[in-house]
């Protein structure tokens, strides 16, 4: 259930992000998801591809500071209300979330969240049958 997020960090000037993905690209390594968190002085870039030990490898040859990182994905019905029902029960059971970005595809949507404690993250979502997204199919769609 635990998916593999590289966090990319990026001084916040032009063409960082194009250079991110253009090494990506060449290395034939597809971005799933991303989602980009910026300052006045730098970024982060947090992304999900199908073969994060490459996409590190490469990177930090490209002389890029990157680090990889435990999430979750939930899946959801893409409808008002659904991501504040998980979030509601992940409050109920005191996870904090320090962060989440998703994406839908037609009638679902894909949560990814970095929780306080994903283990405990992982439980309560499976207690109250929350569907999980595994990483083998994640990059399916």
């Amino acid at each position: 259930m635990l998916i593999k997020q590289l966090s990319v960090f990026l001084e916040n000037k032009s063409g960082r992000l194009n250079e991110v993905s253009n090494i990506l690209g060449q290395a034939g390594i597809n971005m799933s998801a991303f989602t980009v968190a910026d300052t006045s002085e730098f970024g982060i870039l947090r992304l999900l591809v199908a073969d994060h030990e490459k996409a590190y490898k490469v990177l930090r040859e490209n002389f890029f500071s990157v680090s990889l990182t435990d999430v979750v994905c939930l899946n959801c019905p893409n409808e008002p209300g659904a991501l504040g029902k998980a979030l509601q029960i992940l409050s109920d059971n005191e996870v904090a979330i320090e962060y989440l970005y998703a994406y839908s595809v037609g009638e679902s949507a894909n949560v990814v969240i970095k929780p306080d404690n994903i283990g405990k993250c992982i439980k309560v979502l499976q207690e109250h049958q929350l569907e999980l997204v595994k990483a083998s199919d994640l990059y399916k769609i």
